[in-house]
C-alpha cells in the first residue's frame, strides 16, 4: 500500500491532542495542499480563515455544540464557501455581475470541501490528527457574526488539528460499509429490505435492526442539530438570488 493510501485508510477523527505545537512549515504544507485541490474552473471559490485568536477559538467551541477540544486544538481552519470575491474581481474590470444563485453556492461549497479534504490527508501524512466540525453550519449566523463574514460568504466547515494522544492513535477507526453497499453501476438503485438489513447486520449488536435504527434516527436525522442546521441554511439562502422563495 503506498503512502497516500496509507494516510487515507489511517485517517480518523481525532478529538484529543498532545501539547505539541504544529511547526509553521507543516502548517504551511497543510494550507498549500488545500490550494492544490481540484476547483471549478480553477476559481478556488473558497476562503480559508486561520483562527489564531484564542478567544475566537473558545467562542467557536461554545457555538459548535459546546465542544472544549476545539479550543484546545493547535490549529483551527474555517473553510468558507466564497461567492463574493469573484464579484469584486468582475467589478474591478468594470463589469456588472448578477447576484449569486444556487449553482454558485453549490460549486463554492464543493470547492471548499475538496480543499478541506486535501488538508486532512496531508496532515495525516505528517502525523497530525484532524476533525471536521460541521456545527459551524448549525449556528451559521452566529459564526458569521463572530468571524465577520460578509454577504455571500458561508462557513462550509471547520477543521481542527493537533497531534493525537496515544489513546487516540490506538482507538479503532469506525468500520465503513462494503463497496457493494455503496456503489451502483451506471444508474441509481434502491436497496431491497433484505439488502438493507444485511448492510447493518454487524452494526446493531444486541439490538434488533428496528431498535438500532430508531435510536440512530432520533440521534441524527430528527436531532435538534439537524433541525437547527436546516433552519440556519434557510435563513442564509435568502441572501441568494431566487433561493428561499
Amino acid at each position: 500500500m503506498n503512502e497516500i493510501l496509507q494516510a487515507i485508510y489511517a485517517r480518523k477523527s481525532v478529538r484529543v491532542y498532545t501539547e505539541e505545537e504544529i511547526f509553521s512549515k507543516d502548517k504551511e504544507s497543510i494550507l498549500q495542499a488545500a490550494l492544490q485541490a481540484p476547483s471549478a474552473g480553477c476559481q478556488l471559490l473558497y476562503t480559508i480563515l486561520d483562527i489564531t485568536d484564542q478567544e475566537k477559538k473558545e467562542k467557536l467551541a461554545q457555538l459548535c455544540d459546546h465542544q472544549p477540544f476545539i479550543a484546545k486544538a493547535k490549529m483551527a481552519l474555517v473553510f468558507c464557501a466564497d461567492c463574493r470575491k469573484w464579484l469584486s474581481f468582475y467589478k474591478e474590470a468594470g463589469l456588472t455581475p448578477r447576484n449569486p444563485g444556487a449553482g454558485d453556492l453549490l460549486l463554492a461549497v464543493e470547492d471548499a470541501l475538496i480543499a478541506a479534504q486535501n488538508s486532512v490527508i496531508v496532515a495525516e501524512s505528517l502525523g497530525i490528527g484532524s476533525c471536521y466540525i460541521g456545527d459551524v453550519m448549525e449556528n451559521a449566523e452566529a459564526v458569521k457574526a463572530l468571524l465577520e463574514l460578509p454577504k455571500y460568504v458561508y462557513p462550509a466547515c471547520m477543521l481542527v488539528f493537533g497531534y493525537p494522544t496515544k489513546q487516540q492513535k490506538e482507538r479503532k477507526k469506525p468500520e465503513r460499509f462494503k463497496l457493494s453497499d455503496m456503489v451502483c453501476e451506471n444508474s441509481y438503485r434502491d436497496k431491497t429490505g433484505q439488502e438493507i438489513r444485511e448492510m447493518f447486520s454487524d452494526r446493531t449488536g444486541a439490538q434488533s435492526y428496528e431498535e438500532w435504527m430508531e435510536a440512530f434516527w432520533k440521534r441524527k436525522y430528527e436531532s435538534v442539530f439537524a433541525g437547527e442546521m436546516n433552519r440556519s441554511m434557510e435563513v442564509y439562502l435568502q441572501e441568494y438570488e431566487n433561493l428561499g422563495r
